[in-house]
């Protein structure tokens, strides 16, 4: 299983950003996906989580009300749109597979939130 992480960047504090995670490879249903994050001297953490078989979600916290996770089984791909950034949001976002195949992870992508 490939994962390939896109969209992140630099922006200023209440703005929004879009992350891609696509997965390629033998996915074995049922899946799970997780977006995780690792700030700046910070431990990592799961910000949010979906799956290939039902609408169940999990958010972090701070992430409830500002963040959506969405799937698109066609190609395999999950979403997180990331609105309302703070320089806490600041951090390496990397996508998570799980399944009964194996915990797979992707090279991540940088998100920068300017104060």
């Amino acid at each position: 299983v490939q994962l390939v992480e896109s969209g992140g960047g630099l922006v200023q504090t209440g703005g929004s950003l879009t992350l891609s995670c696509a997965a390629s490879g033998s996915l074995f249903a049922p899946w799970y996906i997780l977006w995780l994050r690792e700030g700046p001297g910070k431990q990592r953490e799961k910000v949010a989580r979906i799956s290939n078989y039902d609408e169940t979600t999990y958010y972090l916290d701070s992430a409830k009300g500002r963040f959506t996770i969405s799937r698109e089984n066609a190609n395999n791909t999950v979403y997180l749109q990331m609105h309302k950034l703070t320089p806490e949001d600041t951090g390496v976002y990397t996508c998570n597979y799980y399944a009964p195949n194996g915990d797979y992870y992707g090279r991540g992508t940088q998100v920068n939130v300017s104060s």
